[in-house]
């Protein structure tokens, strides 16, 4: 038990002299920090499996670039495939029965985000995909959520966007194309039906 112990503390302190063996002048100031960033700071996982994986000084530059254009702050929990596939989306004009790049509808881009993010194959209208998921209460919401809207009690579902966080979702909408929206904004705060979870 006790050699246990000492080969463990032996090899943690192998790892950390590596890091601190050079004079930070024989590296760029830029390449200090981000050294730094990826190797000591980060408790920051990433993985399509749960297995945690290290994050590089890149991995996090292209995951704040992203999180960026979506316009969150990334907490490096959400999933880097999903957000990146949506960002890929953005300004992507409207376009009523597609499902292309060339233009979209709401379920037609929420069922090519599904496909190419984790190869999954969703109904393709949005009422389909609410008696498919697990519903779940609009404070529970998670990245990669299924957020319903329709005009009121006894109207059928009319449209779906993709939850974000922070009350933000991603959408195809008419008089926009593929955009990011609040959940806050008075006419979607208004029309939210109920949010629903994919099962992966």
């Amino acid at each position: 038990m006790k050699n246990s112990i000492l080969y463990c503390l032996a090899a943690a302190s192998m790892v950390l002299s590596f890091f601190f063996e050079k004079s930070p002048s024989a590296y760029p100031a830029a390449s200090v920090a981000s050294t730094q960033e990826a190797s000591l700071l980060s408790g920051l996982f990433s993985g399509d499996d749960d297995t945690p994986r290290l994050l590089t000084a890149s991995d996090s530059v292209a995951y704040d670039k992203v999180a960026h254009r979506l316009g969150i702050d990334a907490s490096y929990t959400e999933d880097q495939s999903l957000l990146e596939t949506v960002a890929s989306w953005l300004g992507t004009p409207y376009r009523y029965g597609s499902n292309s790049k060339s233009g979209t509808d709401c379920s037609g881009f929420v069922t090519r985000v599904f496909k190419e993010a984790y190869g999954i194959t969703l109904q393709r209208s949005s009422r389909s995909m609410f008696s498919s998921v697990k519903h779940v209460q609009k404070d529970e919401m998670q990245t990669g959520d299924l957020v319903f809207f329709r005009r009121g009690p006894g109207q059928p579902i009319y449209h779906v966007g993709i939850y974000l966080k922070d009350g933000k979702f991603v959408h195809s909408a008419t008089n926009g194309g593929v955009m990011v929206s609040s959940l806050n904004q008075a006419y979607y705060n208004r029309n939210f039906y109920a949010a629903g979870r994919v099962e992966r």
